[in-house]
């Protein structure tokens, strides 16, 4: 499991308190509703090159996402903007 931290500015804090009550809790759920769309769209491409190439899908979501990077069907985010690769 991995552990993130950040740091806001005390003026962004000031700003995210205006919109949320808890700013930790929302940045903590930003991050799973985000994780849990790209898991989505993970195990779809997954289903689909499994499905093309006649592959048996793994069982579980843990162990889909792991054969969906061993097959190369996603890749990690590049931290260099698509303009500058």
């Amino acid at each position: 499991m991995a552990t993130h931290t950040i740091t806001l500015t005390d003026t962004q804090e000031k700003c995210l308190r205006t919109v949320v009550a808890d700013s930790k809790e929302w940045i903590t759920n930003a991050a799973i509703s985000r994780a849990l769309l790209a898991q989505e769209d993970i195990i779809a491409a997954l289903v689909t090159h499994c499905n093309t190439n006649e592959i048996a899908i793994a069982t579980g979501i843990d162990a889909q996402i792991t054969q969906a990077y061993s097959l190369g069907v996603v890749e990690e985010a590049s931290s260099t903007p698509p303009e500058m690769e």
